[in-house]
This record gives C-alpha cells, structure tokens and sequence, in this order.
C-alpha cells in the first residue's frame, strides 16, 4: 500500500487535503461547491450523503454505538474505533515509500511526506509564512494576535468583522475601517488600517521590531501592553483573580485556563484517540503522540522528543545537574514533580484515591496503573509474541526475554539476569 500512497494524486487545491481514491476525492469536492443534499433537522448542517448526516446527528444523540472490546471505550464512527484500536495492536498500516516509517492514519503519512517533500501547504494571511500542519500555522498566528487576551476580555465588540476591543475610542477608529475608506496602506503584504498608529504596530510584525525594553531584565517587545504584562513578572502584580478559589494570575488567559480546573472544561478533544484538554497547547502535544513527531533534539544524543521541557529535563542526565533539593532531607532531584512527589514521603500525604476500592497513593501514575488491577487493561503490547502488559516497565523486561539481553550482573561471580530483582536475590547466595 506504501506504493499506492506515495504516488497519491488526489490532492484538492481549495483545502489542501489529500485521498487516495478519486471517488472520495470527488466526494469531497462537493463540500466546496455547496452541493448538500441532506440538512440535519437540529443545527441545519447540511451533508452530500445521507450516511453522513446519520454520523453527524450521533453528535446531538450522544449516540456512541461502536465499542472498543479490549478497552471499553466508544465512539459514535466505526472508523474512529477502527483507527482507535490500532494503540493495542500496534498496527500501522500506511509506509513512507521514501523513509520507511510506518503510521497507524493516512493523514499522518501525509503530514510526514512534508518532511521529505518540503511542501507547506498552510499559509498565513498576515505575514506569508508557510507551514506543513495547519496546527502549526495556528500557533504561528498568535505571534500577532498578542493582544488577543485583553480583547477577549474586552466588551466592545464590532457586529461586522467581530474584532473586540479593550478602550471605546480605539473601536470607534476602528469602525471607520467598515464607513470610510482606508487610508494607511501596509506596503509589504497590502493590509489597510484607518489610523497610521495601527499600521505602525502592524509593520513590526514584518520588521521584527521592538522598540519597548524591560528596564531590569532587557527584554523587548512589539507592544507597550506585552511589556507591562511582562513587567508583572518582577514586580510580583498579580491583577487577576480567581473568584472560586482566589488564586491571582499575570495575565487574564492563565486565569481562564486555571477556572477550567474548577468547572472540569476541557474544550480541546483528539479526534483520534477522543482525549480532553483543558488548554490547546497540551491537546497539540498529545497528537504528537499519535503523529509520532518529536520535534526537540538533543544535541549531545541525539534523542528525541514530544515536548520542549522533556528535552530540558532529559538533558540533566548529561549535565548532571539536579536544580531541586527536599529541604527536609536535603535530597535533589533533576525533575520539580520528582521534588513535589517526593515530599510526600515526609508528609504522608496521598492526594490520589482510586474510587474502586478506596485505596490512595502519593502519586497520579502509581494510581493508573493500580487502577488497571479493577479493569485488567493491558495497553503495552509485545510485538514479537503479543503478550500484553499493564505497565510499560513490565513490557520492557518481558523483551529481553526475546532478546536474550541480561543487563545485571552479579560483581562476585559474574552471572548475569534481566531483572534487577532476580540480581538481588542471587546475591543472598554469596551472602548467606
């Protein structure tokens, strides 16, 4: 099938979405060309097939008809759950003909092809960059949208373009854009501003200037307003507060995402696996599990990984370095929830109870994997015998077997094990 993939021509120039079968490419044409038969009787979506129109309503259903029978776990779409059980099996079907890396979904081929092709299909508006992942495009876009939060929590908003605002005089200049023509044009990518002010703010985005300065630390920023938030941070201001719990925020978006805490939102869902986020960007680190994108390299190793901090964190094991100490018991640790768990050792403290049978633990991850005694949930699978798992550790033991590896061995006799535990029992030999 790699082959099949790898010459795919099924691309449409509108979305920039790809199909390997030109009945489903041509399907999905109609969607731009507004040919939709089938509207839903609930939120007048309309649809080109019937069948699809049945999916969508499982929406407002809550219907869930297809289970997952290692897990449980539902969906509303028999190729949701199609795509979700290859996390047990391992399965990955879809080959990069240039590299040979295997993915369990097309569009992650896709995605990947990028790589090889140098193709970025995602383009921004304001300033022309491209992009392989519309995802990443998203990002980018808040780079000039820094005042996004401020304007979000503004309450003048404009009924034509539903741009916000924080001050009235500001959004009146800006209606003008809507009654009157504009007359500051930005030379480099064509946007037109009705104050010269806006197009000066709007040409740093292109020039990369930033003209405001920290007056402790030195760092410089596009906008006055990025700065004083900035300054927050020395100063200790803390200007927005919780009304549940009282705790105070720099900025008004950290209190937004700290409220979700409270409420249990999680607006941001994985269409492949159906996990919840509270916050976008741990919904975009999430996929690059299933993605398999580990964008941050050690330079030292070479290993990879999903997450910035986890480099950060990774790169202690060279270095050494170990920046959080117990100061209980003096012990240091590389990690900061390494510290806070550990702590709990001096406390006694046990935050997290599993409420099958009650029992706590001092930790989230020793609680998921307790919990998988109540469900037998095995997620770690062997791929040379496929013996499954309920702890990863377990898995990684269990291949040595395969493989033959002894990593312990005894510094009196020189007989080597694979597990540490069979190691410490062999030495009571020599010790009596």
């Amino acid at each position: 099938m790699s082959e099949e993939l790898g010459k795919s021509s099924y691309d449409c120039d509108i979305c920039k979405e790809s199909f390997l079968e030109e009945s489903k490419f041509n399907q999905h044409k109609q969607i731009h060309t507004g040919e939709q038969q089938y509207p839903c009787d609930i939120c007048g979506k309309s649809f080109h097939h019937g069948r699809n129109l049945t999916k969508h309503k499982h929406i407002h259903t809550g219907k869930k008809p297809f289970t997952c029978d290692i897990c449980g776990k539902s969906f509303s779409q028999n190729s949701n759950l199609t795509t979700h059980k290859r996390i047990h099996t391992g399965e990955k079907p879809y080959h990069c003909d240039i590299c040979g890396k295997s993915f369990s979904r097309y569009n992650f081929l896709a995605i990947h092809k990028r790589i090889h092709t140098g193709k970025k299909p995602f383009t921004c508006d304001i300033c022309g960059k491209s992009f392989s992942q519309s995802g990443n495009l998203t990002k980018h876009k808040r780079i000039h949208t820094e005042m996004s939060v401020e304007l979000r929590e503004s309450s003048y908003d404009c009924d034509i373009c539903k741009e916000s605002f924080l001050e009235e005089s500001k959004f009146n200049q800006h209606k003008q854009i809507h009654t009157e023509k504009a007359r500051y044009h930005c030379s480099i990518c064509g946007k037109s501003f009705s104050d010269g002010r806006n197009l000066t703010q709007h040409q740093r985005i292109h020039t990369g200037e930033k003209p405001y300065h920290c007056d402790i630390c030195g760092k410089s920023f596009s906008y006055k307003n990025s700065l004083t938030r900035h300054k927050r941070i020395h100063s200790g201001e803390q200007p927005y507060h919780c009304d549940i719990c009282g705790k105070s925020f720099y900025q008004g978006r950290n209190l937004t995402q700290h409220k979700r805490i409270h409420t249990g939102e999680k607006p941001y869902h994985c269409d492949i696996c159906g996990k919840s986020f509270s916050r976008y960007d741990s919904l975009a680190i999430h996929i690059r599990i299933h993605t398999g994108e580990k964008p941050y390299h050690c330079d030292i190793c070479g290993k990879s990984f999903y997450q910035e901090g986890n480099l950060t964190q990774h790169k202690r094991v060279h270095t050494g370095e170990k920046p959080y100490q117990c100061d209980i018991c003096g012990k240091s640790f590389s990690v900061s929830s390494s510290l806070t768990t550990h702590k709990r050792i001096h406390t006694g403290e046990k935050p997290y109870h599993c409420d099958t049978c009650g029992k706590s633990f001092s930790d989230g991850s020793t609680l998921i994997k307790h919990k998988r005694a109540h469900t037998g949930e095995k997620p770690y699978s062997c791929d040379i015998c496929c013996k499954s798992f309920s702890e990863s550790s377990t898995l990684t033991t269990h291949k040595r077997i395969h493989a033959g590896e002894k990593p312990y061995s005894c510094d009196i006799c020189g007989k080597s094990f694979d597990q540490s535990g069979n190691l410490t029992r062999h030495k009571r030999v020599h010790t009596g």
